[in-house]
Parts: structure tokens; C-alpha cells; sequence
């Protein structure tokens, strides 16, 4: 089982659908593709350039909404018998890609891979490179075995505080794995991180943009979009994806 590509998805309530994908295309310099879907509720953030997309935005109908991944494969059904033999269940089958969900609980698609391989460039000095799913105590340690041993290709080491845990992808590949261990029992979610050179300029511009402070952490800034939804902004090197002065971390 090979991944070939992978898409963080920004999932916002229906009714902030269209200021989600106006922010976030600004955000990431890229243009919006068609909008896909029965209500049109699917659209793919294109960079230029020649390179391939890696985000893409979606209008839910229930609940507030976070983030998820999806694993671009070349074959599907293997992909789904290797997860559910690790502990995933099958949310959601569709003709050629299905929604599974991790043992915690977080929803991530499998989809066919189209060729995508040119990772999009670093913007305004941020890259959008990381999903971080937020665990509870009580399923952490399974929910990092899970994934460790799902993308056995990965580089799966601990973060840069107890907390953490980190899934580099091969070379190549646009987006890395947070694992976060909450402070609380609450169910399983997840959001987006940008790995930013200049945290505070990258603050300034997003909130001229109509992002909203929340919150202040180690080496991390909360955020809230225009839609409503929270994501960090994160002092790592936006090349390399690492911790300032840590090379790769």
C-alpha cells in the first residue's frame, strides 16, 4: 500500500462555506477550482505554477465543522482492508473512495490517486502543512499506534513536548501529522496548522484578512477564520516543517 498524495480538508458550517474558501484562498494564494458535489459543497484551492493542490474546503450540514485528511491511493480497496485490519471503521462508501474513521474517532477519506506531485510553495513566508487531531487521554496511545502503523512509511516520532506526537511524510508528499493529546476527555476533532517563518507577520496579514485572535501557546498561535473555524499558526520552518533551529523536528 503506497500513499501518493495527501489533502487537508477545511470543513466549515454550510452557511460559512463561502467565506471559508474566500479566506482560505487568499491565505494560500491559490484560485478555486469547479465546486463539486450534490449541493456544490466540495472546492479544490489551486495553486499556480504548475503545482499541485493539497487543501481543499467543505460546506457541512451538522456540527461546527474542523478538518480531516484524505489519502490519495493507488488502489482504494487495499488501503481500506489495511485500515480497518488496524482498528478503523467504514463511515461512508462511495463508488471509487470511502470515509473511514480512526479508532478516536476522526473521519479521513480514501481516494484514487490522479498523478498529483508537485508540492505547492511556500506563501507570503506560511505554508498550510499539517492536520493536528486533538485526541483525549483515554484513546491517545491507541490513536498514535493506529496511525504510526497505518503509514508504516512515515517517520513516526514524538513531538516537541509530551503531548505530541509527529508523522512526517516521505519526501515529496505536502502534508505532516500532528497527534495532540488533550487535557480533557472530549470527542476527538482536528484542525489545520500553517508552519510560518514569522508567526507575528503571518498573524498581522491573516487577521487584515479577518482572522481572530483566541489563543497564545509555546511556539503556537490560535486563530479563529471569517467561517468561524480555529487553526494555529506555528513557528517551523515552512520548508522543512521543523521547530525553528531544530532542522526536521
Amino acid at each position: 500500500m503506497s500513499i501518493r498524495w495527501t489533502y487537508a480538508f477545511v470543513d466549515r458550517p454550510a452557511g460559512s462555506f463561502a467565506r471559508a474558501h474566500a479566506f482560505w484562498t487568499t491565505v494560500t494564494d491559490t484560485r478555486l477550482s469547479e465546486f463539486r458535489g450534490e449541493q456544490g459543497e466540495f472546492v479544490t484551492l489551486l495553486p499556480g505554477g504548475g503545482a499541485d493542490p493539497c487543501v481543499k474546503v467543505q460546506g457541512v450540514d451538522s456540527g461546527a465543522g474542523g478538518a480531516h485528511l484524505d489519502f490519495a491511493v493507488d488502489d482504494v480497496p487495499d488501503f481500506l482492508k489495511s485500515a480497518l485490519r488496524l482498528g478503523a471503521g467504514i463511515a461512508a462508501e462511495h463508488e471509487g473512495w470511502a470515509v473511514l474513521r480512526s479508532p478516536a474517532g476522526q473521519l479521513f477519506c480514501a481516494v484514487p490517486w490522479h498523478g498529483e506531485s508537485v508540492r505547492p510553495p511556500v506563501v507570503h513566508g506560511s505554508r498550510l502543512d499539517q492536520v493536528c487531531i486533538d485526541v483525549p487521554p483515554s484513546l491517545y496511545d491507541a490513536e498514535v499506534a493506529f496511525w504510526s502503523a497505518l503509514l508504516a512509511d512515515w517517520t513516526s516520532v514524538p513531538g516537541s513536548r509530551p503531548e505530541f506526537h509527529v508523522l512526517k511524510p516521505p519526501t515529496g508528499l505536502p502534508l505532516r501529522i500532528l497527534l495532540q493529546r488533550l487535557d480533557e476527555e472530549r470527542p476527538t476533532s482536528a484542525h489545520i496548522d500553517l508552519a510560518c517563518a514569522n508567526v507575528d507577520a503571518t498573524r498581522a496579514r491573516h487577521e487584515e484578512l479577518g482572522a481572530a485572535f483566541v489563543a497564545q501557546g509555546a511556539h503556537w498561535t490560535v486563530l479563529r477564520d471569517p467561517a468561524g473555524g480555529t487553526y494555529c499558526l506555528t513557528g517551523r520552518d515552512p520548508e522543512t516543517g521543523g521547530l525553528a533551529g531544530q532542522g526536521q523536528s
